[in-house]
């Protein structure tokens, strides 16, 4: 994997990622919301040794555009070998609740935004006939849970898009992986209390950037999530409904 486009770059995991990337001397073209971090974060990736370091600016809720973002990512690389799409955004579950508005713009965000990139690079490398396209969802969308519904019920769609995807793709020699973190200690958690549960954001985007290379189709990680989330989705529901999560 020589040619990389990373969608929401400049996120914790992304970013140590990219750097994985980057050692191996990889071309890269980074898209995130802020110039100014992503030229950050491409100085440091030529440091590190990326052949070279592209980017691009796209907003998460401006669907319409984000073709015309990949469109440009694929003709100054002139290929694309492998596709991340990292972005997304943790929202306040009671003011979801009490407002269609905030709920709207989480589901946008969190899964809407991701499938219209999805969508284009499904058809991008179905026709090229190789390649890997991995996303980040999260356990959340295992089971739906009181404290994060809504955030996991994005999440939860993400994953399934993801399973139709890999299954579509598949038979052309493409591997579409998706990545299901648990609690990653990083600024869009910087207002949760930390547990032994929370792993490093280097430790998972070393895993990511493991997993593409591999192609993996389901990636829990760290990876006791896969065996904590067996046993959460296999409570009894009329167990469940009576657990405080």
């Amino acid at each position: 994997m020589k040619k990389i486009v990373i969608i929401g770059a400049t996120s914790a995991v992304a970013t140590e990622t990219a750097r994985c990337f980057a050692l191996e001397g990889a071309e890269l073209f980074i898209a995130g919301r802020s110039q100014e971090k992503l030229e950050r974060l491409a100085d440091d990736l030529r440091v590190r040794g990326a052949a070279v370091v592209h980017t691009g600016l796209f907003n998460a809720r401006d669907l319409a555009s984000h073709d015309q973002l990949l469109e440009s990512a694929y003709h100054t690389l002139g290929e694309i070998d492998a596709a991340l799409i990292a972005h997304g955004d943790l929202p306040d579950q009671t003011e979801c609740q009490h407002s269609w508005i905030g709920t709207e713009q989480a589901l946008a965000t969190n899964f809407l935004s991701p499938v219209a990139f999805l969508t284009w690079l499904a058809n991008y490398f179905e026709k090229r006939g190789t390649g890997n396209i991995t996303a980040i969802s999260s356990v959340a969308g295992d089971r739906g849970r009181q404290s994060n519904y809504i955030y996991g019920s994005a999440k939860g769609a993400l994953s399934v898009f993801l399973q139709g995807l890999r299954n579509r793709l598949a038979p052309r020699g493409v591997s579409v992986t998706t990545i299901k973190p648990g609690f990653i200690d990083t600024p869009m958690t910087a207002d949760i209390k930390k547990g032994p549960l929370f792993a490093s954001a280097e430790l998972v985007g070393t895993r990511v950037h493991k997993a593409m290379k591999r192609g993996d189709s389901v990636v829990y990680t760290p990876f006791f999530w896969r065996f904590i989330m067996l046993i959460i989705i296999h409570i009894p529901e009329f167990i469940f409904k009576r657990l405080k999560l």
